[in-house]
Parts: C-alpha cells; structure tokens; sequence
C-alpha cells in the first residue's frame, strides 16, 4: 500500500522594533530589538506553521491566529504545537519542516541547535533551520528585518 505526502510552503516576514525580546525559531535570541507584530513575530516558527498547514490543507495562521486579544502576544512556540495538533487531527503525520531564515543580523549560526531542537520537540518530526543573507541587497540588506521562508512534508497517517 503506498502513502499520500503532501507538501508545503511558508513565508513570513517583520521588521525589527524597539523594546521587544527577539524570538526566533522559538529561541530567545540576544539583539537589540525584537520583530513586531501581534505575536511574538518569530517569523520562523510562523514560516514554519504555514508550511505545515499548508501540507495538510488547512488555513494559514492569519485565519487560525486572527489579531485580537484572545492571541496576542501568542509564542511562535504555543502556534507550532497548535499547528502540529491540527497537524495530526486532519489525519497526517509530520515527515519533516525545513526553514531558510534571511537576515544580515543577528548572525543565527550559534542559536541554530536550540532552535531544531526546540521545533522537533514541538513538532514530534525533524525540523531544520538554515540563515542566509542578502548581502547588503533591501530592507532585509539594510537590517530593517527578518524573513523566513520554510518547507514542510507531511504523510497520510
């Protein structure tokens, strides 16, 4: 008997403001400022959850995490394990999650194992991170942000 896999693709994209704690693949990492939004505007583990969602055929996190205050200020960490959930309730299994960070700074490369840690854990599945820059080239360039765009394969359970 062969199994059904699905695939799918996430983005996600914030700019860095002031006084907030910068939340990146569900790590705190040290950096002056934080990534605004209404969560905590960890744009990995949001570019994470929209893969994963999109894998299993579910709305994306602007339909499951509407603004307002039953979710803001919401955890990238408490959206992953509600994706992974739904994940598992639309009848799939995760395989696995990769995301390709773009920044030119914080450098991510010494947060890297906490973060693969933290998202397998929450996902129960292998979820890889890698960072890349855009040397010098806008907004991202020029370190007015970060984002995220992330692949995630899930199988029919």
């Amino acid at each position: 008997m062969s199994s059904r896999i699905r695939v799918g693709n996430g983005v996600d994209a914030h700019r860095f403001g002031p006084d907030r704690p910068l939340m990146l693949g569900t790590v705190h990492v040290e950096h002056p400022a934080g990534l605004v939004g209404h969560s905590d505007g960890d744009v990995i583990a949001h570019a994470v959850c929209d893969a994963l969602l999109a894998a299993a055929g579910q709305p994306d996190i602007g339909v499951l995490f509407p603004g307002g205050p039953e979710w803001e200020g919401v955890t990238g960490a408490r959206m992953l394990e509600i994706v992974a959930g739904r994940v598992r309730e639309a009848g799939f299994s995760i395989v696995n999650a990769h995301a390709v960070a773009v920044c030119e700074r914080p450098r991510l490369s010494p947060h890297r194992p906490a973060m693969v840690a933290s998202m397998s854990a929450l996902t129960g599945a292998p979820v890889t991170v890698h960072a890349t820059t855009t040397d010098g080239l806008g907004a991202l360039g020029r370190g007015e942000g970060v984002a995220c765009h992330a692949v995630a394969l899930v199988e029919e359970a």
